[in-house]
């Protein structure tokens, strides 16, 4: 009966050993401080901390963090959360589990830079796309759902060299600016017939030649600008309906003919500049309807006629740009015109002068003073010795006032005492002719009288 005891006390002294053993095979996890579980860093150790942070919205979707990646952009940072440098720029939304980028802004790129398709079909969650000097070669091919995401798309001297095909594929656009970059296309109608939504259209600076539109789609359009283009034609009258537009920029280009008398219909023009065309005729009086007009530049163009009165009564004109134009008579307003503009430019129409009892030569305005016939006086012979060629002198007291400002200063042309002794000499020559003239005369007088009073006798003999 002994050993029993004996293998019962065995089995117990080996029983807490046992147990010790267990417990602490199941503890050990548990045991290493909290310093330690954070060390490795490889994914598999930072995985299980994403879900909590992508609940709270600080996580980009990891498909357009790599799709950023290929394009060169830095994501050191979140690039939701923290501003990117060197001009590089973004936002996104508020989505959970991961948000997702809503506009992109490429600048200052490596012209090595390849976008490849499947960057951009993982962006497909863009509102709004820019490039800014990103001289990299166009993608040739747009995922559909990307175009049809896309409400603003710029490219400012980038992406070397455009169609107007490609860009015609963004059809839901409300702006556009294209601006420093070669576009190959047969008109800017090619880019904006599909564009229904546009409320900003621009197309600078990029060698597109064609005519202006003749049909509008986005009828919706506040700022338009094809200006320094190869544009040419007229342009047409169905222009006025754009009827919400606010700026029209058309300046140089190739434009001819006249400006259409529907332009008084663009109710809500602010600013409008045709400069540096070749346009012609007279200043519309439609423009008189524009009352919202704040700027209007006609610089440099073939513009005739007078100057209407009516701009007189535009009192929300405040730039006035006529320069470098034909058009001729007497300038038709006074100082309190004039000063009531920031900026007003008339110099450059050499048939154009001003009354200089209504206007001082101070002003400069670049045309001559009028005489008593309404005609520009003729500047003086020396022009390159003024200081400003088309500040000529009046007839009146502004040339007893530079006169006397002067000083006694070299004056243009001969001087009184050349002057006198030129009409002196001149007096002396003509009063030497007529004596020699009467002289003569005088002596054929004499000849005849003393030849009728030698035959008169002798007929008196005869008879």
């Amino acid at each position: 009966m002994e050993p029993r005891p004996t293998a019962l006390l065995i089995l117990l002294a080996l029983l807490p050993f046992d147990t010790w053993i267990g417990g602490g095979g199941a503890a050990v996890p548990p045991s290493p401080s909290p310093k330690a579980s954070p060390a490795p860093s490889s994914p598999a150790s930072n995985a299980p901390s994403r879900p909590p942070s992508a609940a709270q919205g600080s996580t980009l979707d990891p498909r357009q963090l790599t799709a950023l990646q290929s394009m060169g952009f830095p994501t050191a940072a979140d690039p939701c959360a923290d501003p990117a440098p060197h001009g590089n720029a973004t936002a996104c939304d508020n989505e959970a589990p991961f948000r997702h980028l809503v506009s992109l802004r490429l600048a200052n790129c490596s012209p090595d830079l390849d976008i490849p398709t499947t960057a951009l079909r993982a962006l497909s969650t863009l509102r709004s796309l820019a490039f800014l000097r990103c001289p990299i070669p166009v993608p040739r091919h747009l995922p559909g759902p990307l175009t049809a995401s896309l409400r603003s798309f710029s490219c400012d001297a980038s992406l070397r060299h455009l169609t107007g095909v490609w860009l015609s594929r963004f059809q839901n656009l409300t702006d556009l600016s294209v601006v420093g970059v070669p576009v190959s296309a047969s008109g800017p109608a090619v880019i904006l017939s599909q564009m229904h939504h546009l409320r900003s259209a621009t197309i600078s600076a990029t060698n597109l030649s064609g005519v202006v539109p003749h049909h509008w789609n986005a009828l919706g359009l506040v700022h338009l600008n094809l200006s320094s283009n190869l544009l040419n034609g007229r342009i047409p009258s169905s222009i006025s309906v754009l009827g919400f537009i606010q700026t029209l920029d058309l300046s140089s280009n190739a434009l001819t003919g006249s400006l259409p008398d529907t332009i008084g219909d663009l109710a809500a023009l602010k600013h409008a500049s045709f400069a540096r065309n070749s346009l012609s005729g007279p200043i519309p009086d439609s423009i008189s309807q524009l009352s919202a007009l704040v700027h209007l530049d006609l610089s440099s163009n073939q513009f005739n006629g007078s100057i209407p009165k009516f701009l007189a009564e535009m009192k929300g004109l405040k730039l006035l740009n006529l320069e470098n134009n034909n058009f001729q008579g007497v300038f038709p307003f006074n100082a309190s015109f004039l000063r009531r503009f920031e900026v007003f430019k008339v110099g450059g129409n050499n048939n154009l002068c001003y009354n200089h009892t209504q206007l001082s030569s101070s002003l400069k305005l670049g045309i001559a003073p009028c005489d008593r016939y309404g005609l520009p006086v003729s500047p003086p012979a020396d022009r390159s010795t003024r200081a400003d060629s088309s500040d000529y002198s009046d007839d009146s007291s502004d040339e007893g006032s530079r006169d006397a400002g002067s000083n006694g200063a070299s004056h243009h042309g001969p001087s009184k005492l050349v002057l006198g002794v030129a009409i002196g000499l001149s007096c002396f020559v003509f009063l030497v002719i007529f004596l020699v003239c009467f002289s003569k005369q005088l002596f054929s007088l004499v000849s005849f009288t003393n030849h009728c009073s030698i035959i008169l006798p002798k007929k008196k003999e005869l008879l």
